[in-house]
């Protein structure tokens, strides 16, 4: 991708006294993306250009997918922003003087080629090859045509509030906290039932919440050389924990709470998903479209984990 050339605006926004949250997480990610890596991996699937209309450069393309996945946005709405948001043009890299914004139509060709070839789960292992789950919504707007909601949605009951939507479970480093597994499923599919397939080959222990209770007892496991012979530390439920007396040592909730503090590492990806990239609710039907852009945020909140912590080792660095 060429350089982008300074414009009357780039000296315009220069000049002021601080800069927008969103710019400094987009000059971040900006950095931190393997560009050239995830470039190569959409090139076999990219139209060369030889026939119809130019194509627009990969590169420029994988930038305007990344707002959309960041910011979930539609096609139409992240072009609309890119036109409104310096900091979205800057991060495009696009000079007005010799280009415009790719369109909605080519976005969407791009998004469902990258879906197709499920090149998401290809970004999320090239940045890197325990267990939780987290229920992402689906939005109102699920029902099609037919007045009829998304078939691969389904309800749950997380606490004492019914949910509509499908679930993501994560395998977690408990030294790194960088997630190395996901799996997606309707909502109403028990967390156990992914357990096997977030536990890497060389494993020791594994930890999960009171919804892994039982887990060494699933045939999946027990039939499984590796994974019977892991320890799991598994939560229990708070209400079976045996009450004890004013002046003795809680020992079951200390132990309890000692497992939390290893297995909680898992919420600070699923912050990232959330709170950074306000991923809360899935924007696209069916299971396989919204596996992939969890691929990619994942992949990306990895990245962005790995650059927080080279920054609080290494201040001056930035």
């Amino acid at each position: 991708m060429k350089a982008r050339q300074t414009t009357f605006s780039d000296i315009e926004y220069g000049n002021r006294k601080r800069i927008t949250k969103r710019e400094e997480f987009l000059d971040i990610m900006d950095e931190i993306i393997p560009w050239e890596e995830w470039v190569e991996f959409v090139r076999p699937y990219y139209p060369s250009g030889k026939r119809g209309r130019p194509v627009k450069g990969i590169e420029t393309m994988l930038r305007m997918y990344l707002l959309q996945t960041w910011f979930n946005l539609s096609d139409e709405g992240v072009e609309d922003a890119i036109y409104d948001s310096y900091a979205f043009r800057k991060f495009m890299k696009i000079d007005f003087m010799t280009e415009q914004v790719p369109d909605a139509t080519t976005l969407l060709k791009f998004r469902h080629m990258i879906e197709k070839n499920h090149l998401g789960e290809e970004f999320f292992k090239a940045i890197n090859r325990v267990m939780e789950a987290t229920i992402i919504n689906a939005p109102s707007s699920t029902k099609n045509a037919e007045k009829k909601r998304d078939p691969e949605m389904h309800q749950t009951k997380k606490g004492n509030e019914w949910k509509f939507g499908m679930k993501c479970n994560i395998g977690v480093d408990a030294g790194s906290g960088l997630v190395h597994s996901i799996t997606a499923t309707s909502a109403n599919v028990h967390d156990i039932t992914q357990a096997h397939k977030l536990i890497r080959k060389d494993d020791e222990v594994v930890y999960g919440d009171s919804g892994y209770l039982g887990i060494a007892k699933r045939e999946e496991i027990r039939n499984d050389e590796h994974l019977a012979n892991i320890e799991y530390r598994i939560n229990r439920r708070p209400k079976s924990l045996p009450k004890v007396s004013d002046n003795a040592i809680d020992w079951e909730r200390y132990i309890d709470y000692r497992k939390s503090a290893v297995r909680c590492k898992v919420e600070h990806a699923f912050k990232i998903i959330k709170d950074t990239f306000g991923f809360r609710k899935v924007r696209y039907r069916g299971i396989a479209k919204n596996f992939n852009k969890l691929n990619v945020l994942f992949a990306c909140a990895n990245l962005l984990m790995v650059k927080r912590v080279q920054k609080d080792f290494c201040p001056t660095k930035g």
